[in-house]
């Protein structure tokens, strides 16, 4: 899969979003990376969460926010790593669903979400 066609995906990802969650995507930028930074590796790292990194969220939650974005503060970001989400898969059709499911998951965390949330709103438990 070449680059344009991972960040195509990534876009349907987001225009997929129901409109009350794509409308307060608010200061975030969505980008790709083959891999993750050493920085951002250790950044993980240092939440005590190791693993393969198939995407990360770097900003402060919506829920956190306050005046947030007063002064033209920089964008909150989420990166979303190539190499390591194709790797995971094992054809065209799962690399399709991991990338949107990553994007998902990292917007979640834009949202104020923690990961014991997000994976009860994926199994239906919660939210």
């Amino acid at each position: 899969m070449d680059d344009t066609e991972f960040e195509n995906i990534i876009n349907k990802a987001v225009e997929g979003l129901p409109t009350e969650f794509k409308d307060k995507i608010d200061n975030v930028s969505i980008v790709f990376s083959d891999y993750p930074s050493d920085e951002q590796e250790r950044q993980v790292n240092m939440r005590g969460r190791g693993g393969l990194l198939l995407g990360l969220y770097q900003g402060v939650p919506q829920t956190r926010r306050g005046n947030y974005g007063v002064g033209g503060a920089l964008p909150d970001k989420i990166t979303i790593f190539k190499i390591p989400l194709l790797s995971i898969s094992r054809n065209y059709e799962e690399a399709v669903e991991n990338i949107k499911s990553t994007v998902i998951h990292e917007i979640a965390h834009h949202f104020g979400m923690s990961d014991e949330q997000i994976l009860k709103a994926n199994t239906g438990h919660g939210i």
